[in-house]
């Protein structure tokens, strides 16, 4: 739910943010049922693809507060905007090369003093979901988030959401409580789980 930049936390080295976001090398995971998936930062080609997994939650989910689905060129300009250990990583099926999920960290807040902080995002395309993939990326995340100095992993997940609760909670996040009513979507109210992992 996250959206724009903020300035990185400063005293670590650019050549350690450079690995964190791109040091996908041994990122090639063999999941159970599916093959081989590979992570590695996405690319400009992958727009379309992004674009088609998010915009499904967009329009038969509550997992995002968005209301409206993205163009293309909005996709591409919201990959273009990202980068660093912000950029934007993709998970790709190996036998068939096609997205099938992807994950970004957004800063938590604008202000200063929050700059330690980030928030995480990770959708997972529907016909792919229970296979491990969504835990992939988000342990990425995380290796990238402790690479580039972060010292603190937010997840604002909708209530409802049990199995991306479920997730971030066997990735050692925590609860931090709950925003009661905060969204509305689909003629409803919706509550937001907060969760959070120290690093």
């Amino acid at each position: 739910m996250a959206r724009g930049r903020a300035a990185k936390p400063s005293g670590n080295d650019s050549g350690a943010r450079r690995r964190a976001a791109t040091g996908f090398a041994d990122s090639g995971s063999t999941l159970a049922g599916v093959g081989t998936t590979s992570l590695r930062l996405a690319t400009p080609a992958d727009a379309e693809q992004i674009a088609a997994i998010y915009n499904h939650e967009v329009l038969n989910t509550a997992a995002t507060f968005d209301l409206v689905p993205r163009t293309l060129e909005e996709q591409r300009a919201w990959q273009a905007a990202r980068s660093g250990a912000f950029a934007t990583i993709v998970a790709v099926d190996d036998a068939t090369g096609e997205v099938v999920g992807f994950g970004a960290l957004s800063p938590y807040k604008e202000r200063a003093a929050y700059r330690t902080s980030v928030e995480n995002s990770v959708y997972v395309r529907r016909d792919r979901n229970g296979q491990g993939i969504g835990r992939l990326l988000l342990e990425e995340l995380l290796s990238v988030a402790a690479n580039s100095g972060f010292h603190a992993v937010f997840a604002r997940i909708n209530s409802s959401g049990e199995a991306s609760i479920a997730l971030h909670r066997r990735c050692g996040f925590e609860l931090v409580g709950v925003e009661r009513e905060v969204g509305r979507k689909f003629n409803r109210w919706h509550d937001v789980t907060l969760m959070q992992r120290l690093l």
